[in-house]
């Protein structure tokens, strides 16, 4: 016996079938109401309490067809098993591509109730799966969001930290009265600035998995006039695509861009000399490509460190970390520096 708490809405104006159906399908233990067309049929779903529609596809003002994406439109929509002319494949094939769960051929003969009776058991489970689904999905993207929430609160916490440690630095650095050791504070004050971007950025962004580089660098560069505001340079210029980049790897890559510019603004135009300092980023062929430019005094790799060349180890340990490359492109005055790193889908 089927379960008593299924009903079933039978639509089909050829109301001695309608009734016949009904008697065999009340039989095997479901209850069935009949609708002799589409309008009938609409007006009793309004009323609720529909398990699963029977739908005739020959009727007159209106075929099955018209009907079916009135019915289906509905919210929490009933599934439907349509009920096609013996023989007729083109319009069950139509039926099923216009939602119906199920079709039948009617035909004479108690075959015909067994394969609506089956149909309908089939429809119903597959209402029941997609419902299961749909429900899986909603518990997953609740839970995608509470741990998204979570995340957002996480580096909200720690930007907030972070910006506490460089204010510390900032209140140490201005008791100091050596010029080598207020510097050292600077730019240890910048590195925390930098990595406090990437958390403040995650925290007002919609996607904490990676960093829009383009808004990134222009948040850094106005971050750096506090921490080295005594020798930045006349201006700071960005011109970025917008291209997003892992967490992760965003972190490293503010930490080189940070240590490209602080010695840029340490040592590019010494003795009054005035310019630019230029941070370019642009993808192209798979790859990121992140330069710091200036046209002052100009440097190469196989100078000596000048100062501690602390802040040189940082660059090629975050390099390496990233799989990147640095090039130092001599054909320009002053010191052009470019990092070149590979694009990972997101």
């Amino acid at each position: 016996m089927s379960d008593p708490a299924v009903r079933i809405l039978y639509i089909d104006d050829d109301v001695a079938m309608a009734r016949l159906v009904q008697r065999k399908l009340e039989r095997r233990g479901y209850a069935v109401e009949c609708a002799k067309d589409g309008r009938e049929g609409l007006s009793r779903l309004e009323q609720g309490g529909i398990t699963v529609v029977g739908l005739d596809h020959e009727m007159p003002g209106a075929t099955g067809l018209d009907i079916l994406p009135a019915l289906l439109s509905r919210d929490n929509a009933p599934p439907v098993v349509y009920v096609t002319g013996a023989g007729d494949t083109r319009v069950a094939v139509a039926a099923l591509k216009a939602g119906a769960d199920d079709y039948v051929p009617k035909e004479a003969g108690e075959g015909f109730f067994d394969l609506l009776a089956a149909a309908i058991e089939q429809a119903l489970e597959k209402a029941h799966l997609r419902r299961e689904r749909e429900r899986a999905e909603r518990e997953v993207r609740a839970a995608r969001d509470r741990a998204e929430l979570l995340l957002r609160e996480v580096n909200h916490r720690v930007a907030n930290s972070l910006a506490l440690v460089g204010a510390f630095i900032q209140m140490q650095k201005s008791g100091l009265s050596d010029p080598e050791a207020r510097a050292a504070l600077g730019e240890t004050q910048a590195r925390i600035i930098a990595i406090a971007g990437i958390h403040r950025s995650l925290y007002t962004s919609d996607d904490v998995r990676s960093v829009r580089i383009d808004v990134y660098l222009e948040t850094l560069l106005a971050g750096m006039h506090t921490a080295i505001a005594s020798r930045h340079p006349d201006s700071f210029i960005v011109v970025a695509d917008a291209v997003s980049v892992p967490t992760d790897k965003a972190v490293s890559l503010a930490v080189i861009v940070t240590e490209l510019v602080t010695n840029a603004c340490k040592y590019a135009y010494p003795d009054g000399r005035t310019g630019s300092i230029r941070v370019r980023a642009k993808a192209a062929d798979g790859n990121l490509l992140v330069s710091v430019e200036d046209d002052g005094v100009g440097f190469s790799r196989e100078d000596a460190p000048r100062g501690t060349g602390l802040g040189t180890r940082i660059v090629q340990a975050m390099a390496t970390s990233l799989g990147a490359r640095l090039n130092y492109d001599r054909r320009h005055a002053g010191t052009w520096v470019t990092l070149t790193m590979p694009l990972q889908p997101l």
